[in-house]
């Protein structure tokens, strides 16, 4: 019996549980199918996507990001990672068996913004210490998946943005799960302000050693709805399965579990 370890991407099984609640597409009559806690539901027939509660159509861009990644060309591109990982043990990529890969399609909300940390602090890392003020003023794209209690690498995840185009499930892989969103606008908004204010001070931090007093500002230019493919994959190796998150757009791991490297000394 295979063990099963590797809780940072246990979140695979919450992100791919049983749908279990339908209603009616307001546009072409098919099921709409969604789990609960979901808020933002999308018509696997039409497109056609609508907030539950309301039951009113979704009026904000909804975009998404073509799948580039067929299921023949997962194998290798797993091995491939497995073989170029420094980590990894030697035999990995020839022992290990590929078990499952599943295309999903992810919802995020995009934001936009413009962020401003006005400081001041001390520097104590020279002698006599000195008192300092500034500012750190960035633009950022910020990602804030659509989900709630997971731990996707959205830092690490870049998506293609120039290559979306309006939802449309006729132009998505026939096989793949689409996933509705749980988080609304304003919450994701809310998500993407503390995180950036939490960065910049990070930031502001490695200018002086103490703060003593900061001030933030937080202007969102730009905020859209994008659902992005991710294959999630689970491979076996002596006895254990591991996980691996693949880019479906350029083929890349964006985050993966490798096994523990036994170090022999002599």
């Amino acid at each position: 019996m295979l063990k099963h370890i590797c809780p940072d991407l246990m979140f695979l099984g919450r992100l791919l549980t049983k749908i279990v609640r339908e209603i009616n597409c307001s546009n072409c009559g098919a099921p709409l199918e969604f789990e609960p806690g979901e808020i933002i539901v999308s018509c696997k027939y039409c497109g056609y996507t609508c907030v539950i509660q309301t039951g009113q159509p979704f009026t904000l861009e909804h975009s998404v990001v073509l799948n580039n990644i067929r299921r023949n060309d997962v194998n290798e591109l797993i091995r491939g990672w497995m073989r170029k990982s420094f980590m990894a043990p030697r035999d990995l990529e020839k022992k290990a068996e590929i078990d499952e890969a599943t295309l999903t399609y992810l919802p995020f909300w995009v934001i936009s913004a413009q962020a401003t940390t006005t400081y001041k602090g001390v520097v104590e890392r020279v002698t006599p210490s000195v008192s300092k003020e500034d500012q750190v003023s960035n633009r950022y794209t910020w990602l804030v998946i659509a989900r709630k209690g997971v731990a996707f690498p959205t830092r690490s995840y870049k998506i293609p943005l120039e290559g979306r185009i309006p939802f449309n499930p006729a132009k998505l892989d026939k096989t793949a799960k689409i996933l509705n969103s749980e988080v609304g606008r304003e919450d994701a908004l809310q998500y993407a302000e503390q995180e950036i204010k939490e960065l910049q001070l990070f930031l502001a931090k490695q200018d002086v050693d103490i703060i003593t007093e900061s001030s933030f500002e937080f202007a969102a230019e730009e905020v859209f709805y994008l659902h992005t493919p991710v294959w999630f994959i689970t491979y076996a190796y002596k006895g254990t399965k591991y996980q691996v998150l693949l880019d479906g757009t350029a083929g890349e791991v964006i985050k993966g579990d490798l096994p523990t490297v036994e170090f022999k000394f002599i």
